[in-house]
């Protein structure tokens, strides 16, 4: 089972009650209990300005776990790759964080503050590999049935998309109820992402938390 940190010193704001704008707040900290709690809420963390920001996008960007799409050349580069979890946690995080990537935000306060949870089995790595080489993968937050995901990237074609099909089928699988993209794009959209509102989205939220954690993250990192 995942360790529970401290509980945050911070009260999170409500999004329900934020208004329409995607950033909800500015400050706290990224202490693991920090953290938690704003996913927990709602809200995660991305840093805007030189300042932490707590968002809550309106719409959000979720992929229904039986709405994913996968074309038959997908289907095809499935087969391509091996999926591991989580034994090459920070080659992903570093592959995602790579700072020559157009719009990257992760930075190392934010990659040590997620390290910290991977530690403490709360965040965890897709990874998609071939030829006994780290190909492309993805990192993302798991709470009960929720898993948020964060970033991907790859380093072969199609290996971040790989990656992306076999989080779904393992959340399938354990019986989780939420895939969290934050945000949608063209590319996560042609895979079955769609956004939901603001409301909706803190419904599914509730409704995911409360489940088991699927078993394949629940264990003890490395």
């Amino acid at each position: 089972m995942p360790t529970e940190p401290e509980p945050t010193a911070w009260v999170m704001p409500d999004p329900a009650t934020a208004g329409d704008g995607d950033l909800v707040a500015v400050g706290a900290d990224l202490e693991p209990g920090t953290i938690l709690a704003a996913y927990r809420t709602g809200l995660f963390p991305m840093p805007v300005e030189g300042t932490l920001g707590w968002w809550s996008p309106e719409p959000r960007g979720i992929l229904p776990l039986d709405g994913l799409r996968v074309s038959r050349s997908l289907r095809r580069a499935c087969r391509q790759f091996e999926i591991r979890v989580d034994t090459a946690f920070e080659a992903v995080l570093a592959g995602c964080a790579d700072p020559s990537r157009t719009g990257g935000w992760i930075t190392p306060a934010v990659a040590s503050a997620y390290t910290r949870l991977h530690a403490l089995g709360w965040v965890h790595s897709i990874e998609a590999w071939a030829d006994d080489e780290l190909a492309g993968g993805l990192y993302g937050v798991a709470i009960g049935g929720l898993f948020a995901g964060e970033s991907m990237f790859h380093h072969r074609t199609d290996a971040s998309k790989v990656a992306l099909v076999a989080l779904v089928e393992l959340l399938r699988e354990g019986g989780a109820a939420l895939l969290d993209i934050q945000w949608t794009t063209p590319h996560l959209t042609s895979l079955g992402a769609i956004d939901v509102t603001r409301p909706s989205y803190l419904e599914r939220l509730a409704g995911a938390l409360p489940l088991p954690l699927p078993a394949v993250f629940d264990h003890a990192t490395p």
